[in-house]
């Protein structure tokens, strides 16, 4: 917990969140370091055991699940831009099955979240860190880079939890960008990854045929994109060039 916490660089002054807090463990790493932190649970049984943990210790505790929490409510306005201070920095231990949509959410609606530390299951991290070539790459990672520069900052093995599971770990760091990479006045985020999300669903096929119905042979040319290519071989910015050129009137992207 104290590795994480020190890899996670927080210390007096900063705001940190803290999702799936559990018994307290991590909470305790994270307020050793000085920083203001705020635990999410949603287990209402363990409430009462990790208030008394945490709590003397500086922590603040909020019930809630947070998939579904008012995040703007609970922590305010975001920075003027990221990385100017006063955001906020999440460190968690994710369950399995929900650290993706997760962390895509808190990339899409929490821009007050402007870093963040996520001990994951190995095969997730690798996905939201994964670049163009790299066999995790997919929809997910598109995702992140478009919001954040995403990377495997350490390995956890199985042996450390109580009950020992059957898969490996690891740490994903997460730095969200002064500006997304695609300039969301040329294309909403929405019309972008529902294209992306369309291309990966077939991704072994090409993408003139993965993205029949969708792409006309002019947008391929206007983007620059070949339509031989497959999903996988783009990056956000390809990406974001076909996106921009789909949304264009046809006879300007002839």
């Amino acid at each position: 917990m104290r590795r994480i916490a020190r890899l996670a660089r927080v210390g007096p002054g900063d705001r940190v969140v803290e999702i799936g807090a559990g018994l307290g463990s991590l909470t305790l790493a994270l307020c050793e370091t000085g920083a203001a932190v705020m635990a999410v649970e949603i287990d209402r049984h363990l409430l009462p055991a990790l208030r008394e943990v945490v709590e003397p210790a500086g922590a603040s505790v909020v019930h809630g699940d947070a998939l579904t929490l008012d995040w703007a409510a609970l922590l305010g306005p975001p920075p003027a831009t990221p990385g100017a201070g006063r955001g906020w920095i999440l460190v968690a231990n994710l369950p399995y099955n929900v650290a993706t949509p997760l962390v895509a959410d808190l990339l899409d609606q929490v821009p007050a979240i402007v870093r963040m530390l996520v001990l994951v299951q190995r095969e997730v991290g690798e996905r939201l860190a994964a670049k163009v070539g790299d066999p995790g790459y997919g929809a997910v990672s598109v995702k992140v880079d478009y919001w954040a520069r995403a990377q495997l900052s350490g390995r956890v093995p199985a042996s450390v939890f109580v009950p020992e599971p059957a898969v490996a770990s690891v740490l994903v760091a997460l730095e969200r960008r002064p500006e997304p990479v695609v300039d969301p006045a040329q294309v909403a985020p929405d019309e972008l990854f529902a294209l992306v999300r369309a291309g990966f669903a077939q991704r072994r096929k090409m993408l003139r045929r993965a993205l029949s119905g969708l792409v006309e042979a002019g947008d391929f040319v206007c983007a620059g994109v070949r339509p031989e290519a497959r999903a996988e071989e783009l990056d956000v910015a390809a990406w974001g060039a076909l996106a921009t050129c789909v949304q264009r009137p046809r006879d300007q992207s002839a």
